[in-house]
């Protein structure tokens, strides 16, 4: 089956881009109903609109708190039928408005093997913690930082000798590869929240 998108961006929108590349190849059967950003000069837009997507910009000085803006996004939305909401490098937290019209249909990717390393900076943490095992979380989203029921988790061993850019593109590789095969699950019906509040993939 195909499912509808929408997709929630702060910056350059790197895992956008590998979504985008999968579904114009055919390898997700989905599409990309809105691209909504929280920064007006985010390079994710540029993106977008060079894929044909709609656009939002939910700049601060657009809106009094952030609870209006969830009703704003939220509203857009589901006048665009969208089934899943995906956040790709989202710096900002969601909250009831949006979690509650999308509940356990908001996703998002962390830069770590959470719980571990949470917040905006967990690729600089964990360099400078100095793990031997790091990698990439996706993740339902709830109204907690870098919290919520775990989808997938794609580890990487860090080899000594890595700069911390070299770790960072390491990781990037890995959500981008990650990302757009959670979002074939969802597309392929395979993933369920259970009543305990874990996730269970399904069988194909």
């Amino acid at each position: 089956m195909s499912i509808r998108l929408g997709v929630l961006i702060s910056g350059s929108g790197t895992n956008l881009q590998a979504i985008i590349d999968r579904i114009a190849s055919g390898t997700i059967d989905a599409s990309i109903e809105l691209v909504v950003s929280s920064r007006a000069d985010a390079y994710g837009l540029m993106r977008a609109q060079a894929a044909g997507i709609q656009t939002l910009t939910m700049d601060k000085g657009f809106y009094d708190e952030e609870h209006s803006a969830d009703r704003i996004i939220a509203a857009e939305m589901r006048s665009r039928s969208v089934d899943y909401i995906l956040m790709a490098g989202y710096m900002r937290m969601v909250h009831a408005p949006l979690l509650d019209a999308f509940p356990n249909r908001i996703v998002n990717i962390h830069p770590a093997l959470l719980p571990s390393f949470k917040g905006a900076h967990g690729i600089r943490d964990a360099y400078e913690y100095g793990v031997k095992i790091a990698g990439v979380t996706v993740h339902f989203a709830d109204d907690r930082y870098d919290c919520g029921p775990i989808i997938a988790q794609r580890a990487l061993a860090v080899e000594e000798g890595w700069t911390l850019d070299e770790f960072e593109a390491h990781i990037h590789e890995i959500e981008h590869d990650l990302y757009p095969e959670v979002v074939g699950l969802l597309v392929a019906g395979r993933v369920r929240v259970t009543a305990g509040g874990k996730v269970e993939i399904l069988p194909t």
